[in-house]
């Protein structure tokens, strides 16, 4: 398996993953905010594309890494035995543009929405449980927890989906 990234500058980021059976899939990060997946099977010509909105390609992600999911959800739940009433769900999100160059304090995302950001993925590198001051940057990749209501206030306030 071969997997390489190109910057297409104007466009966004290509991910191709060659398999070892000789299969090529292509994942194109689009500066829209979408993304394109490309197919192209060895013994074949003509390549397949399918678009998907984000929430689309986080559902699609899960499936692929073998998440269990119920079907009303995209996220992971967990119920604790000592606390029967206590559900907490866990998402992964892509920083939207409209938090870049903001630091969590200055979004007050805990604040508005109930949700918290426990961890911040950037460039391969992990930060966890970011500090206020903590400035998000393109690319960004946050784990976010709370109850489902507050993750779906979260997505309604400032993933816009």
């Amino acid at each position: 398996m071969v997997l390489r990234s190109v910057s297409l500058p104007g466009i966004g980021t290509k991910y191709e993953l060659k398999t070892d059976k000789g299969d090529t899939i292509a994942v194109f990060f689009m500066k829209t905010g979408n993304i394109q997946v490309y197919t192209l099977p060895k013994e074949c010509q003509a390549q397949c594309v399918a678009e998907l909105s984000m929430s689309e390609a986080r559902r699609l992600g899960s499936i692929l890494t073998g998440a269990v999911m119920d079907v009303d959800q995209e996220s992971v739940e967990i119920a604790f035995s000592a606390l029967s009433d206590l559900r907490i769900s866990m998402q992964t999100y892509i920083i939207p543009k409209n938090l870049v160059g903001h630091s969590l304090e200055e979004t007050r995302i805990r604040a508005k929405t109930g949700v918290t950001i426990i961890a911040i993925s950037r460039k391969q590198r992990n930060v966890i449980n970011p500090p206020p001051s903590f400035l998000f940057e393109s690319g960004d990749v946050a784990l976010v927890i709370g109850e489902t209501d507050q993750l779906r206030s979260f997505e309604r306030e400032f993933i816009g989906e």
